[in-house]
């Protein structure tokens, strides 16, 4: 019995170590002033968004106590955040050197308020804001993406034409037991052929990656949940993709890292299954939080926003400075002697001197 207990508990450390128990927030590259720090803490997913937005330097409505993630200096940011969720597994096999959390409560989410963010900081500028998800054929895009990635595949219609065109991953990708006519196939297939067009799209279009505004990637991959559920997680058909997606995430967050000048965060989501996948929130990039009226029944507006610190500091210190030049000028102009400080006096001294 006692070598029974210890070689199960053999095998959960082992599984534990491999990240197979369970779904995973993964960190493929981040500058080196965004600090990840190694350890086992779980995340929640609905904290996955405002993970993003403290990576990107802005605030967010409610502090994350999650202590992954080191606070890093204030006028450095990342010029751009690319999160990529994987559905249909818990783990990839992706470089043990690279930063990995369990993820709890993997609800469904979205970047809208990130998005949103951006968009209302950066309304001047022309930040790229893209979030796709070929399976379900929704493509949203702001600023520099509308003109980029206009013609970005997105139906599953669409990116069948374009696995047969010039440039097709078809043509170099060894495909090994997936085939090209299943639907379950092809889905998985289109999906790595968007991240091979975006990935290109951004080398082509290297402009973009040198304004100070921050852009924003949200890829939602689901090839891999229809592979698992057409074949099984035992098929080689599943082995094989996800020795593909693992092999290609890794080189799209290398290409994506490489155009931002090593100034970007690729992380990656992996997560088995949602707990409510059938209440799906609107993704709408310009929509704010709605803001629940059950603990504010007459419709009370808040005292303040989450920017009031930022604000009431500004206008602290502005004050302490101005106050504080006042005191120094008025002292120096009730010490000034008329007759050796100031040239006009000096001036009138000499004449009624020669006169």
């Amino acid at each position: 019995k006692n070598v029974f207990v210890v070689s199960m508990m053999l095998i959960t450390c082992s599984r534990f170590h491999l990240g197979v128990l369970g779904d995973r927030l993964t960190v493929l590259r981040s500058p080196s002033y965004v600090t990840f720090l190694d350890g086992q803490w779980p995340i929640s997913g609905e904290k996955v968004p405002s993970l993003v937005a403290l990576t990107m330097g802005f605030s967010v409505h409610e502090d994350l106590d999650w202590p992954g993630l080191q606070a890093g200096p204030l006028f450095q940011r990342p010029r751009a955040n690319v999160l990529v969720v994987v559905r249909g597994v818990d783990s990839l096999s992706l470089p043990n050197n690279i930063t990995s959390y369990p993820l709890d409560n993997p609800v469904p989410f979205t970047l809208d308020s990130v998005a949103s963010t951006v968009h209302t900081l950066f309304a001047d500028s022309t930040p790229v804001v893209l979030q796709l998800a070929p399976s379900e054929e929704r493509l949203y895009m702001m600023g520099m993406a509308n003109t980029v990635f206009e013609d970005l595949p997105v139906t599953l219609q669409q990116i069948r034409g374009r696995l047969s065109q010039e440039g097709s991953i078809l043509n170099s990708l060894p495909v090994n037991s997936l085939s090209r006519n299943n639907e379950a196939d092809l889905l998985f297939l289109s999906e790595i052929q968007v991240l091979h067009d975006i990935s290109a799209l951004l080398q082509r279009h290297r402009h973009l990656a040198k304004d100070h505004a921050p852009d924003l990637y949200s890829l939602e991959l689901s090839g891999l949940e229809e592979i698992s559920r057409h074949y099984g997680k035992d098929s080689p058909q599943f082995q094989d993709a996800t020795s593909i997606l693992a092999s290609i995430l890794q080189k799209f967050a290398a290409d994506v890292f490489g155009v931002y000048s090593n100034n970007a965060v690729v992380e990656v989501v992996t997560v088995q299954n949602f707990e409510t996948p059938l209440t799906r929130r609107s993704r709408s990039i310009l929509a704010t939080n709605q803001i629940s009226n059950s603990q504010r029944p007459y419709n009370l507006a808040y005292q303040y926003n989450f920017q009031y610190a930022v604000i009431f500091n500004i206008i602290l210190w502005l004050m302490i400075v101005l106050v504080l030049a006042v005191i120094a000028i008025a002292y120096n102009l009730w010490n000034m002697d008329p007759g050796y400080d100031s040239i006009i006096y000096r001036m009138t001294n000499q004449k009624i001197r020669l006169d």
